[in-house]
C-alpha cells in the first residue's frame, strides 16, 4: 500500500516555514490503519517486548493497539503535570521551541524490554528525551518505531545507536 499517498501535507503549520505531515488522513483509512498495525505487530511479535512506551499524543494512537496485539503493557510519556504520581522529567529542544516530558517512576522496571512508539521522527529531540527517561528507569530499549521519518532532519543521529524502524520516509 502506498501510505504516502494517504498523508496530507499542510504548509506553514504550526508556524511559517514548517511543512506538517498530517497522518489523520491515513488513520481514517481503515485498511491502511489495520495494515500498519499488522506490519508493526509482525515485526515486533518475537522480540520479547514487555512494554510499549508511547509519546503524547499521536504516539498513543499507534502504541495502544500495538501493545494490545503484542500482549504487552502500555506506558504513556506525557507533558509535565499530566501524570498523577511521582515522575521523572527531562527537558529538551524541539525544531520550533523547548519543552519537557515526564514518565511515572514505576512505569518501567529494571531490565524490562521496551519498544518506543511515536508517529513521527523529525529532529530526534522527543525520541532522544524518551530514550533518556527509559534508561533512567533501567529499561532496555529494543527499538524505536515510527510511522513517519523526516530523514532530512537527521533525527536518527540523536538516538545513540538505538535500533530505529520507520514505515514511511521523506528524504
Amino acid at each position: 500500500m502506498d501510505y504516502k499517498s494517504l498523508i496530507r501535507e499542510v504548509p506553514d503549520f504550526p508556524k511559517p516555514g514548517i511543512l506538517f505531515y498530517d497522518i489523520t488522513t491515513l488513520l481514517k483509512d481503515a485498511q491502511a490503519f489495520r495494515q500498519i498495525l499488522d506490519e508493526l505487530t509482525s515485526k515486533y511479535r518475537n522480540q520479547g517486548i514487555s512494554k510499549i512506551v508511547s509519546i503524547e499524543s499521536r504516539g498513543f494512537i499507534l502504541g495502544s493497539p500495538l501493545a494490545y496485539h503484542l500482549g504487552t503493557g502500555f506506558v504513556p510519556v506525557r507533558k509535565p503535570g499530566k501524570l498523577p504520581a511521582d515522575t521523572f522529567e527531562v527537558k529538551y529542544n524541539l525544531e520550533y521551541g523547548a519543552t519537557s516530558l515526564a514518565i511515572h517512576r514505576d512505569a518501567v522496571q529494571i531490565g524490562e524490554r521496551v519498544l518506543i512508539v511515536d508517529d513521527l521522527l523529525a529532529t530526534g529531540g522527543t525520541a532522544a528525551a524518551t530514550v533518556h527517561l527509559i534508561r533512567q528507569l533501567g529499561g532496555e530499549i529494543v527499538s524505536l518505531a515510527f510511522l513517519v521519518e523526516l530523514q532530512f532532519l537527521k533525527g536518527r543521529e540523536k538516538l545513540n545507536g538505538c535500533d530505529v524502524h520507520s514505515m514511511i520516509q521523506y528524504s
